[in-house]
């Protein structure tokens, strides 16, 4: 799923410094290794016969219990006796007899799996109990060579700031292409195969240092496309995988971004159905009402910004991105009620600033520490061999960078300086009728890659029709991010093998949010018992006292 980009400058801080799920903002980087269908043998049993070696992970944070280990991969599959890097693992032990692992990616692109399992870890010991459960930092990402794009981050914010593009969106497109040329500059060799098939592939060396004959597998979000790769690349390798919150295969990026404003416009109507039930709700107990409202406020913070905590203003389209943000996850709905409460009160920005660093990966309860030094050269451990980054020089705008470099290099779309100038009006009137509060923030999601190289095009034109074991794949009616269409799409294009299970709730994503899925995927990973097609959980009501 294409997420969005935190550009407005009151809350830069928190979007360079570890958000999950930023904009996706387009600049000019090198092509992505478009992979071929079929592993070169010749030069790959020194990766595939390695092991992993597990110890205690370092880091004051890391629980006791978290093991960490790492393996090399080829740069470069085309040339697997060339420049290698290392990716980053983790693992909790399966308690008592251990069938193998289950691998887990959490989503974004760009999030440290490793770092998400040590915050979020305690909502799959259940699978402990025969798994050993491992998650690794993808290449490119955390400690597995991270990218960066140094001074230009900001660049590429600044950019794409304001009306996204469009009162002069020729120099917007000039500064973007400008700054691709930095983002190589301090990525480093691993920028060119960086992308999901390339990570696929070192999905499969992992399975192989595991010990596992299958790969058994939870991916979130966009965990869920690499998840479908894999199963498209090595089909007879497939073990008990599950999709949650299913990306879309096959559509472009601006229809990405118009289901993302339908998506979230929807969730915001839900939770003001949900706010205008409570007397204590700021927008008062009318929703329409009150969605109208929203849309005022939008418009007069634009106009006239009120100072932020840092005290720079906070604009309409900062209140957009904070509200986009929180609608990821039912528990954050009274948490928001009071932010919004604050804001109307008394201008007080920061319960709504808050929110500025979520994102759109596996919900997590409690944020985890953002470690991370400023926008830097990024170690290039394919200069000098293999290696983990140490955790304090992970660069802080690794993120934001991996994100754009790594859906980048998934797209084969690449319009034309004229074509996008001349497509944003026409645009700028869709986004706007898919959502009046949120069509204007994702509007720049159609200058994503402007400037790259064309991404491989494997992704949409050869995952499908799969002969694999079966694949469950969870589909949120709720869900702002990944609408449950993208499920049943992504189901009929995967094949006979794909089952659908329908979550009727909310929030992104149904592992965390609901009892059902969650037992309903335990049971699939840990004994096989696989839901009916088109069987459903039921919407649960949220502890609304609490976050």
């Amino acid at each position: 799923m294409q997420a969005t980009l935190e550009t407005r400058p009151s809350v830069r801080r928190c979007a360079v410094t570890g958000a999950l799920g930023l904009a996706l903002l387009g600049a000019g980087l090198p092509a992505a290794n478009a992979a071929t269908t079929r592993d070169a043998a010749p030069g790959m049993s020194r990766f595939y016969d390695q092991k992993v070696k597990w110890s205690a992970c370092e880091g004051s944070d890391m629980p006791s219990d978290l093991q960490c280990g790492k393996v090399t991969v080829p740069l470069d599959y085309a040339r697997p006796q060339g420049r290698t890097l290392d990716v980053a693992l983790a693992r909790y032990r399966a308690t008592g007899h251990s069938r193998g692992s289950v691998l887990l990616n959490f989503g974004g692109p760009g999030g440290s799996g490793v770092s998400e399992l040590a915050v979020g870890g305690k909502e799959f010991m259940h699978l402990t109990n025969g798994y050993d459960v491992v998650t690794f930092d993808p290449r490119g990402v955390g400690r597995s060579s991270p990218v960066s794009c140094g001074p230009a981050t900001l660049k590429i914010m600044e950019a794409t700031d304001g009306d996204g593009g469009m009162t002069d969106p020729e120099d917007v497109l000039k500064r973007l292409r400008d700054a691709a040329a930095e983002c190589a500059k301090y990525s480093g060799p691993v920028l060119p195969h960086i992308g999901t098939v390339d990570a696929a592939r070192d999905m499969e060396v992992m399975r192989r240092a595991l010990g596992d004959d299958r790969l058994n597998y939870l991916g979130f979000s966009y965990g869920t496309r690499l998840g479908a790769v894999y199963a498209a690349r090595f089909p007879d390798r497939v073990g008990r995988m599950v999709l949650d919150g299913v990306d879309t295969l096959t559509e472009p990026l601006t229809e990405q971004g118009l289901a993302g404003a339908r998506g979230q416009q929807t969730a915001l109507e839900n939770f003001l159905d949900w706010c205008v039930e409570d007397v204590a709700c700021p927008l008062g107990q009318d929703a329409r009402n009150a969605r109208d409202q929203v849309v005022r406020l939008v418009a007069s913070l634009d106009s006239d910004p009120v100072p932020s905590a840092f005290g720079e203003p906070f604009t309409g389209q900062d209140l957009v991105g904070a509200i986009s943000q929180a609608l990821y996850s039912r528990e954050l709905w009274p948490s928001l009620e009071r932010a919004l409460a604050q804001l109307l009160a008394d201008g007080d920005t920061r319960g709504l600033e808050g929110f500025s660093s979520g994102g759109v990966t596996f919900p997590v309860r409690e944020p985890g520490r953002a470690p991370g030094r400023a926008p830097g050269r990024a170690p290039a451990r394919g200069d000098k061999g293999p290696g983990l980054t140490d955790e304090e020089d992970i660069p802080m705008d690794n993120l934001p960078a991996a994100l754009m470099a790594i859906n980048c290099s998934d797209d084969p779309d690449r319009p034309t300086a004229a074509q996008v100038t001349g497509s944003l009006g026409r645009l700028r009137a869709r986004y706007e009728e898919a959502s009046p509060v949120f069509g204007r923030y994702r509007l720049t999601q159609v200058l994503m890659c402007y400037g790259r190289p064309k991404g491989t095009d494997y992704i949409r034109d050869d995952v499908k029709d799969l002969d694999t074991a079966k694949l469950l794949l969870v589909g949120t009616r709720g869900d702002p991010a990944t609408p449950y269409r993208w499920t049943v799409e992504t189901a009929d294009r995967l094949g006979p093998s794909a089952v659908v299970l329908d979550n009727r709730g909310e929030g992104h994503t149904g592992y965390a949010s609901s009892e059902c899925v969650h037992r309903k995927v335990d049971d699939f990973l840990l004994y096989g018992s696989l839901p009916r097609d088109g069987s459903s959980c039921g919407p649960e009501s949220a502890d609304t006292g609490s976050d």
